[in-house]
């Protein structure tokens, strides 16, 4: 078992769950979701949560919401449950196993994502310590759209009224662009520049 920061806050890591690396963290640490967020929003989804490490940074950000943390990989939840621990976050952050929306308890004021987004062409250029990784938390399909289509399909359902979602795709804005040319996005500034994480609101996505 290993360690690992993003934000300043330490994660427990091992190899049943993705290292965390996420440019949703930034836009929590530095507020960029906030205006965005309604202001009785309470209730918060960390979609492929992974380590669980975006869901304790949410809990963390904003003491007033309940966090739901969910994925597929029942692996990588015992790892999350060891981070909700780890920041006595256990009342407040509950995990829950299912895939995509499916074991979710909406609906959600936010719902955070960072999906498995790399394309089989990428996937196969990945540096070893990537493909040290579990395949799921990384593999998208052809174009890395697979899982997002899925998501922006049943995601108005999962969302309040003023909901919005951020979805992290990482260096796939251009095939996101091609598969949903109609679809208005916000795309959100990151210390790599505006093509990592965009924001869509419910209304949006109607």
């Amino acid at each position: 078992t290993g360690e690992a920061w993003l934000q300043g806050v330490p994660f427990t890591i091992d190899e049943r769950a993705i290292v965390p690396r996420s440019f949703i963290a930034e836009l929590i640490a530095d507020a960029s979701i906030d205006p965005w967020l309604h202001p009785d929003s309470r209730r918060v989804l960390d979609l492929c949560t992974g380590n669980g490490s975006l869901a304790v940074l949410a809990a963390m950000a904003w003491p007033e919401v309940e966090v739901d943390a969910l994925d597929l990989s029942t692996d990588a939840l015992a790892v999350a449950k060891l981070n909700v621990e780890r920041h006595a976050l256990t009342d407040r952050i509950r995990l829950l196993q299912g895939d995509g929306l499916t074991g979710a308890h909406p609906p959600y004021d936010l719902i955070l994502c960072n999906p498995p987004y790399v394309n089989s062409h990428s996937m196969a250029a990945l540096p070893a310590e990537y493909r040290a990784e579990p395949e799921l938390a990384l593999a998208g399909g052809s174009d890395g759209m697979d899982f997002i289509r899925t998501l922006l399909r049943d995601a108005p359902a999962a969302l309040t009224d003023t909901g919005v979602m951020v979805l992290e795709i990482g260096n796939e804005r251009e095939h996101f662009e091609a598969a949903f040319p109609t679809l208005e996005v916000v795309w959100m500034d990151t210390s790599s520049g505006a093509d990592q994480v965009l924001l869509v609101t419910k209304d949006q996505l109607l």
